[in-house]
């Protein structure tokens, strides 16, 4: 039972390094309202391309996102649901917390 219990505070702890970043959580902000190419991504995230690319790239290889091409476009999704449940709980708290303040 604790090897079970491990392994998911394990995955959390995974899921968190991946979301620990304000451009991977505006990327999953932005994919939440569906699944977008890199220039449209970058029409909303002000970072450099290829910062934008090193970026999906991990949240890809964390199964965070899924990716598909299409023509010479890389169009890029939610894979994960539950990432983004956290993005916007964690986000949407911490938006009411600051406007208390």
């Amino acid at each position: 039972m604790s090897d079970e219990i491990d392994q998911v505070f394990d995955k959390a702890a995974a899921l968190f390094a991946v979301l620990s970043t304000p451009i991977r959580l505006r990327i999953i902000s932005e994919l939440c309202q569906g699944e977008k190419n890199v220039g449209q991504l970058l029409e909303n995230i002000d970072v450099a391309q290829p910062n934008m690319s090193q970026h999906l790239n991990i949240m890809y290889r964390s199964g965070v996102l899924g990716k598909r091409r299409q023509g010479a476009q890389m169009f890029y999704r939610i894979a994960d649901e539950s990432a983004a449940m956290v993005c916007r709980a964690v986000c949407t708290q911490k938006a009411i917390a600051a406007a208390v303040d």
